[in-house]
């Protein structure tokens, strides 16, 4: 069955600024601008209520093409998030025997990993554009990721996540790695 015609809308919040010029959304704030790009879908996106609101619109679609609205309500929502407030992701050293050694070099740009399980090879691992690291200030063995863009955060975690896996042996048995602890908007 298909829907005549379905919408969805998303309040702007005070302090930043939005564009929206055919399905290119930019969002300015206080931590930047961020620019995302949805011209690969059949939807219509304006700015009502003299900017105060974004509205998304479709015409003739089934339920599953239905859903692409309110992922893009939600798309929206995270650009606002990012430039308002940051996304941080807190990252865990396990280990049960070597102590992982991470080290920031390149002003947070770029991690070292070293002593993974004894190794020695150095694992470098490049934060993505406009993404950060850092050591944890309160806890021990916690790296903290933190940029505006939420897909280029994550991406940047699950980079350093993905460099020290363990390759041919029981991961049951061993559990070292870098894993996400918790992720979410940055509390200043």
């Amino acid at each position: 069955m298909k829907t005549l015609c379905q919408e969805e809308s998303i309040k702007v919040p005070k302090g930043i600024k939005i564009s929206i010029k055919s399905k290119i959304v930019e969002v300015t704030g206080k931590h930047g601008s961020l620019k995302r790009n949805f011209k690969h879908l059949p939807i219509e996106l304006w700015l009502a209520n003299g900017g105060k609101e974004v509205k998304a619109r479709m015409y003739f679609a089934k339920s599953k093409q239905l859903s692409m609205l309110r992922s893009v309500c939600s798309h929206i929502a995270n650009l606002f998030e990012g430039v308002e407030k940051k996304f941080e992701y807190r990252l865990r050293l396990v280990y049960a025997h070597f102590p992982i050694n991470a080290n920031i070099v390149n002003g947070g740009k770029t991690v070292e990993i070293r002593n993974f399980i004894g190794e020695k090879i150095v694992r470098t691992v490049h934060m993505l554009p406009g993404v950060t690291c850092e050591k944890s200030a309160t806890t021990k063995d916690e790296l903290v990721v933190s940029g505006a863009d939420i897909e280029l955060t994550g991406r940047s975690s699950a980079l350093i996540h993905q460099s020290c896996l363990v390759k041919d042996k029981d991961i049951r048995k061993f559990l070292d790695g870098i894993y996400v602890s918790s992720h979410g908007v940055k509390e200043d």
